[in-house]
């Protein structure tokens, strides 16, 4: 199978070796521009750029694909991605975190006679959590399962019909990084096998998404991190992990903004006292008891700014004076 790939984080670009490892031919990349990062704010490719340029794959990074954009540079660069793609020989497009939308003009070009059309490696069970974040908002929601729809795309935001679903289990002390790591490897497993039938003329059943149980994973954001002690331990327990790696749950402790790694709702035989929400209760092995608005949370890393992730118990008695009440400070 010829293949125009497009994505550009590293969910992406595993995916895009297991296609290409598979024998499928990838003879075009798209991903987004080249962006600054870091403390010298030096500009960094993308993973999937990364990729393609080690194997010689042409790469294509608009910063737009809508050539009706009132900027006349953008429009520029989409009408020239616009006509590379027209003039690309390819049986199927897939899309894996693009980060761009895809109009229908674009769209069109892989639907063309003898074409497969255009498929999105979507990791959550669809229809629950369509958009931009469903691995974080389903550890964050409490979901016991998660997984993997390979989607033949059209021009909504995921709602195209479905041609293959693969599911896991979110584990107890499951993060974003644990979850995203076995969903990439999901991913990437089946879309190979989609393009694998493609190749062999095999049918492929689309069904199209349920009307109900429809959600949205909005984008998370940085205001989202300070973590309200009024909630319960369980809520905040799911948050901690929801948010690592980014933003990152924080809460302020003697005047320095602590980030938290690692947490897990207290055993109760294990604290016997209780104390005003955000109170530091007391130590265990190397974790801490934190007052919750109901229940108690045993913290197990955390970051101080500028520093090393370490255990909770270390961390907090490196700032705290274990003679006074050590308290977070509560949301307002």
């Amino acid at each position: 199978m010829k293949v125009v790939f497009a994505g550009t984080p590293e969910f992406a670009a595993q995916a895009m070796r297991a296609i290409y490892d598979a024998g499928h031919e990838i003879v075009l990349a798209l991903t987004q521009p080249d962006r600054r990062a870091g403390r010298g704010m030096h500009l960094h490719a993308s993973p999937v750029k990364d990729f393609a340029l080690q194997k010689n794959i042409p790469v294509l990074q608009p910063e737009t694909l809508r050539r009706t954009s009132t900027d006349s540079q953008k429009q520029a660069q989409a009408e020239a991605a616009y006509e590379r793609l027209s003039s690309t020989d390819f049986d199927a497009m897939v899309v894996v975190a693009y980060g761009l939308i895809l109009p229908q003009d674009i769209l069109d070009i892989s639907e063309r006679a003898g074409r497969h059309g255009s498929f999105n490696i979507h990791a959550s069970l669809l229809p629950r959590w369509r958009g931009a974040a469903p691995i974080q908002r389903a550890i964050e929601a409490g979901d016991s399962k998660t997984g993997v729809c390979i989607m033949q795309m059209d021009a909504g935001l995921d709602t195209g019909d479905t041609v293959l679903v693969a599911d896991l289990e979110i584990t107890r002390n499951e993060t974003s990084v644990s979850l995203h790591d076995r969903l990439a490897q999901l991913g990437s497993k089946s879309i190979v096998d989609v393009l694998n039938s493609l190749d062999q003329d095999k049918d492929l059943s689309r069904v199209p998404q349920a009307k109900d149980g429809i959600t949205y994973a909005k984008k998370i954001l940085k205001s989202e991190a300070e973590i309200d002690w009024a909630l319960s331990a369980k809520e905040i327990d799911l948050r901690i992990r929801a948010f690592n790696p980014f933003p990152g749950a924080s809460s302020d402790f003697n005047g320095l903004a602590v980030k938290f790694w690692d947490s897990r709702l207290a055993d109760p035989k294990a604290v016997s006292v209780t104390g005003t929400v955000g109170e530091v209760l007391g130590y265990g092995n190397k974790g801490a008891y934190i007052q919750c608005g109901e229940g108690v949370l045993e913290v197990l890393e955390m970051q101080k700014p500028g520093g090393k992730k370490i255990d909770a118990k270390t961390c907090l008695q490196s700032i705290g004076d274990s003679e006074k009440l050590l308290r977070f400070q509560t949301k307002e």
